[in-house]
C-alpha cells in the first residue's frame, strides 16, 4: 500500500502472490479495498493500536507472534475474501486430530 500526504485512502494497493494464486491478482487487489477498511484511521481502530504495546514488539519484531495483543496476526477476514472471491472456505484442522 501507499498513501500520499492529504489522502485518507490508500493511492496505490498491491498484492503480490508470487503466481500461486486462483484468483487474478488485480481481483484480490479490488477484494481488498473493498473488504478492510484502509484508512489510517480505520487501521488504528480495527488493530486496537493505541495500547501500550509496543516493548513486546522491541524484541523478535512485531511480525509472526501469537497472542491476542497481536491484533495484526488475525485471520479473522479470509474466509471473506474466500467467499467474495468465489472460492471454498479452508480446511481447517482440530489441533491433535489425526487423519
Amino acid at each position: 500500500m501507499a498513501y500520499a500526504i492529504g489522502v485518507a485512502e490508500p493511492v496505490s494497493v498491491m498484492a503480490e502472490t508470487f503466481g500461486t494464486a486462483n484468483v487474478p491478482e488485480e481481483k484480490i487487489t479490488a477484494l481488498i479495498r473493498e473488504i478492510f477498511m484502509l484508512t489510517p484511521k480505520a487501521i488504528i481502530e480495527t488493530l486496537n493500536l493505541r495500547r501500550p504495546i509496543y516493548k513486546a514488539t522491541a524484541a523478535y519484531g512485531h511480525f509472526g507472534r501469537s497472542g491476542a495483543g497481536f491484533t495484526w496476526e488475525r485471520t479473522d477476514r479470509a474466509d471473506a475474501l474466500r467467499k467474495a472471491a468465489g472460492l471454498r472456505a479452508a480446511a481447517t484442522a482440530e489441533v491433535g486430530a489425526r487423519s
